[in-house]
């Protein structure tokens, strides 16, 4: 592991203390010049994939952890397993270890202050038992319209932020073949955040996103993928798919929309084709079982949801391919991880109980 120090900048950012952003990489993290002012305030967590030989550099000036593949069986032992190789699955590390209330994926493109953004969704409740029609009624100049029950206007914690993408779209392969050229742009943005309703999946992309690590944190997981897996490009799909349901399960909101995050490095179509394939197979049979989960009253925590929703995904999954079986188990090793690196938030589980 390696650690780096930095110097401040002037201006107060949000939740400056209580928030890790982390950053999956093969490669020197030269792009973060383009965030200094919005990065810089905050502590990273830096999980270097592929060969751990190599050296990763980071530009001067942030308060960072590095992490390589060393690190992760190391700090892990057996239990790394569950923690992907050669695939940005490996991000999942760094939300074990951190110890900040709230964690954000880095986002890329040009600059916005996302995090800001994600900050002030995460701290603003959620409308997930009622739809208001008039976007996210609690930013500024909104509000609930005609016939939302005042019952409901509390609202409730909100667990995570999603944003979008502005310029290439996010599109599976098939899409991307079919519309090479297609751009989101401008005239595509909205100055909006909702919330998703209860009982609605979302497809949740990972490279923009924030949540809170005390409440969700422990569903927050990426799943098996890369090397050794016979699926890619569908981590933080099913991350997104079990999440949600957990939220659901739990009273927690899920909030999509801003930031948006100007995307501008198109992925090759034809090679995404042969990592999504039997995710766009088994994605037709996935979804219906998301759709069908019900996880039992006795499971208040989101580990003891986790472990619950392993189970079925074994029982129900594991008969579409042999795949899901160990992704099942892997599941049942991260709540395990997690739980032995973060033991007092087991204990303050077991005592709100």
């Amino acid at each position: 592991m390696a650690v780096g120090t930095s110097s401040g900048i002037p201006s107060t950012p949000l939740l400056k203390d209580e928030v890790d952003i982390v950053i999956p990489t093969i490669r020197n993290l030269d792009f973060l010049e383009m965030w200094r002012p919005f990065f810089q305030p905050y502590h990273l967590i830096i999980v270097q994939d592929g060969d751990p030989r190599k050296t990763i550099t980071v530009p001067d000036g942030f308060d960072y952890e590095l992490y390589n593949r060393n690190d992760i069986n190391r700090i892990l032992g057996p239990k790394a397993a569950c923690i992907s190789f050669n695939d940005s699955t490996c991000r999942c590390f760094g939300f074990l270890v951190s110890k900040k209330k709230y964690v954000a994926k880095d986002p890329s493109g040009k600059e916005i202050n996302a995090p800001e953004q994600h900050i002030k969704n995460l701290l603003s409740p959620s409308t997930p038992f009622f739809f208001n029609t008039l976007y996210d009624p609690y930013r500024e100049g909104a509000d609930f319209v005609r016939g939302y029950p005042f019952s409901l206007r509390e609202g409730v914690s909100t667990v995570v932020s999603h944003g979008l993408w502005l310029n290439i779209p996010d599109y599976d392969a098939p899409t991307q073949l079919v519309k090479p050229h297609e751009r989101n742009t401008r005239q595509e943005y909205v100055d909006a955040v909702i919330t998703v309703p209860k009982g609605a999946l979302f497809p949740m992309c990972g490279m923009n996103l924030a949540f809170n690590r005390e409440l969700i944190g422990p569903a927050m997981y990426f799943g098996l993928m890369g090397d050794g897996q016979p699926i890619r490009r569908y981590d933080d799909m099913w991350a997104g798919w079990c999440v949600k349901v957990i939220c659901d399960h739990l009273g927690l909101g899920v909030k999509t929309g801003l930031p948006y995050i100007w995307h501008s490095k198109a992925s090759n179509p034809l090679v995404n084709l042969k990592k999504e394939y039997h995710g766009i197979h088994w994605q037709e049979e996935v979804i219906p079982f998301f759709q069908a989960v019900s996880l039992p009253k006795k499971c208040t925590t989101p580990q003891e949801c986790y472990i619950e929703l392993s189970k079925q995904v074994k029982e129900k999954l594991g008969k579409v391919d042999v795949y899901f079986n160990k992704l099942a188990d892997a599941m049942v090793t991260w709540i395990e991880a997690w739980d032995e690196l973060n033991p007092s938030e087991k204990l303050s589980n077991v005592s709100a109980e």
